[in-house]
C-alpha cells in the first residue's frame, strides 16, 4: 500500500510540478526505495542517486565522442562500474552505474533526459522516505519481546535437557551440543531481531517514544546472551565429567546438582516475561525461586567437601559456577 500510495503521488508531482518530459523515473525510484524500514529506505535512495549521478556524468562525458553501438555500450559500462567498484562502493550503487551510463547513452542527451532523470529519481525517493516514515512506522518492538520470551524459554529447556543428562534419565552421545549449539542459533536469530528493530526506530519521529522500551530490551537480551556462554560451560563441563566414567561413584549427590539445575532453569523464563513485560508478581515470583534456586546450589558447594576425584571436582565445580552466573544475570 505505502509503495502504491508513493509511485501515484510521485507520478503526481513529476506531471504536474516539474512537467517533465520523463515522469515515469519518479515512480519508478519510489517503488525501488520504499523498504520495510526508514533507514533501509535512507540507504536505497541514498546508493540509486549516487548510482544514477555517476552514470549520467560518466555517458554524457564519453557519449560526445561515441554514438551508440555494440562497442560504445560496451565500453560506457565496462568504465562506469570498474570505476564503482575501484572505489569500494555499494554493488547497488555499481549495478546502477551501469544502468544510468545505458540509458542515458542510448536516449541522448537532449529534451534533457539527463537531468530529468535525476530530477526524477530525486522525487521519486523523497516522496517514499516521506510515506515511510509517516504512514503506519514499522514498529519492531513486539517481534523483539517475542524473541526474547521464546529465547529464555529455549535456555530454560536446554539446561533443563543437561540436567537429565547428568542424572542419566536420557542418552546423548554428545551431551547436549546439539541442544546447545540450537540455543546459540536461537540467540543470534534473537539479536538480529533486536538489530531490525533499532533500525525501525532510526529517523522515525513518530517512534521516538519506544526507544525507551527497546533499551530496556537490549539490556535483556544481552543478559540471555551471557546465559547463553553459561550453558555452554555447563554443557562442556558436563561432557568432561561424563569421560571420567560413572560419575555417582565419585560424587553421590548428582540428583541434588541435577536438582540446582533445574531450578535455576525455572528462573530464565520468568526473566524473560519480565523483560517483555515487566510486572511487579513476575518480580516476586523471580525473586522467591532465585532464593530457592540459590538455596540448591550452596547446598551443592557443600556436598563437594566429599569428592576425592581432582578431576570431578574441578568440572562440578565448573558447572557449579555457570550455574550461580546465570543467577546474577535474571537477578539484575
Amino acid at each position: 500500500m505505502k509503495t502504491a500510495l508513493a509511485a501515484a503521488i510521485s507520478w503526481f508531482l513529476a506531471t504536474t510540478l516539474l512537467q517533465d518530459e520523463y515522469p515515469f523515473f519518479a515512480p519508478l525510484a519510489a517503488v525501488l526505495t520504499v523498504q520495510v524500514t526508514v533507514v533501509d529506505s535512507l540507504e536505497k535512495a541514498s546508493h540509486r542517486l549516487v548510482g544514477i549521478i555517476m552514470g549520467v556524468m560518466l555517458s554524457m562525458l564519453i557519449g560526445h565522442w561515441f554514438n551508440i553501438n555494440t562497442y560504445s555500450i560496451f565500453f560506457v559500462i565496462l568504465v562506469g562500474m570498474t570505476l564503482a567498484n575501484a572505489l569500494r562502493m555499494n554493488p547497488q550503487i555499481v549495478s546502477q552505474v551501469g544502468v544510468s551510463s545505458l540509458l542515458v547513452l542510448a536516449f541522448g542527451h537532449s529534451h534533457g533526459y539527463a537531468t530529468g532523470r535525476i530530477t526524477e529519481t530525486v522525487v521519486g525517493s523523497v516522496v517514499a522516505i516521506a510515506i515511510n516514515a509517516l504512514i503506519v512506522p514499522r514498529n519492531a518492538i513486539p517481534d523483539v519481546e517475542q524473541a526474547i520470551l521464546r529465547l529464555s524459554e529455549k535456555s530454560a529447556a536446554t539446561l533443563t535437557w543437561l540436567a537429565r543428562i547428568l542424572k542419566e534419565e536420557v542418552k546423548s552421545s554428545h551431551y547436549g551440543k546439539r541442544a546447545v549449539d540450537d540455543l546459540v542459533v536461537q540467540t543470534e536469530k534473537c539479536i538480529q531481531t533486536l538489530r531490525l528493530a533499532e533500525q525501525s526506530l532510526k529517523y522515525n519521529p513518530f517512534l521516538v517514544h519506544k526507544r525507551t522500551s527497546l533499551g530496556r530490551l537490549a539490556i535483556g537480551i544481552r543478559h540471555l546472551e551471557h546465559i547463553t556462554v553459561q550453558l555452554r560451560g555447563i554443557r562442556r563441563g558436563l561432557a568432561d565429567i561424563k569421560s571420567v566414567g560413572p560419575i555417582r561413584e565419585e560424587f553421590p549427590q548428582v540428583e541434588g546438582v541435577a536438582a540446582a539445575m533445574e531450578a535455576t532453569a525455572a528462573c530464565i523464563p520468568i526473566f524473560g516475561k519480565i523483560v517483555a513485560a515487566p510486572s511487579v508478581e513476575l518480580a516476586e515470583h523471580l525473586g522467591s525461586s532465585i532464593k530457592s534456586a540459590m538455596a540448591l546450589q550452596t547446598s551443592c558447594l557443600a556436598d563437594l567437601r566429599e569428592v576425592r576425584s581432582l578431576m570431578v571436582l574441578r568440572d562440578m565445580g565448573s558447572i557449579l559456577t555457570d550455574l550461580s552466573r546465570i543467577l546474577k544475570e535474571v537477578e539484575r
